[in-house]
């Protein structure tokens, strides 16, 4: 008995864990339902997110009240989730799906996804701002492959 209990419970755990990193790669299947310029928006908006923590953190430096080390710690995984969003939409969705060998400009496409990952991996591992703006940056350069119209506020 024990032994079913155990195995049903391993099966669901086994279950959901793939059903949830597979939800999260957009559609392997492949649906055919793609929405690219959301996808750059989302990641510019994670880009946004991370230059904000990196800005806060800078402020927080050298505090050492307990409320500065929570916030300072609360901006760190902040920092880290949203640089690691950008890089699992490039790898998830963008380098399996929109990426093809076929195109004409391949080359060019794969350098500058794989720039936004490195650009995401320094900025998670760094604290300076200038790195939360270069992944803006490597971002950025892809819009023209995908023709995202990215609107202004003032």
């Amino acid at each position: 008995m024990l032994v079913k209990k155990l195995l049903t419970a391993g099966i669901i755990a086994f279950t959901t864990v793939t059903l949830s990193q597979t939800a999260q790669a957009h559609c392997e299947v492949p649906c055919g339902i793609y929405d690219d310029g959301a996808r750059i928006i989302q990641m510019l908006e994670d880009a946004k997110t991370v230059e904000k923590a990196t800005k806060m953190m800078n402020e927080l430096a050298g505090k050492t009240d307990a409320q500065s080390a929570n916030q300072m710690t609360r901006w760190v995984v902040n920092k880290e989730a949203h640089a690691q969003k950008v890089i699992t939409t490039i790898s998830d969705y963008f380098l399996t799906q929109r990426v093809k060998s076929s195109q004409k400009d391949y080359t060019d496409r794969l350098v500058k996804h794989h720039s936004v990952i490195v650009a995401a991996m320094k900025a998670k591992q760094n604290a300076d701002g200038k790195y939360a703006t270069a992944l803006t940056k490597a971002i950025m350069d892809l819009v023209p492959f995908y023709h995202v119209h990215l609107e202004h506020s003032h």
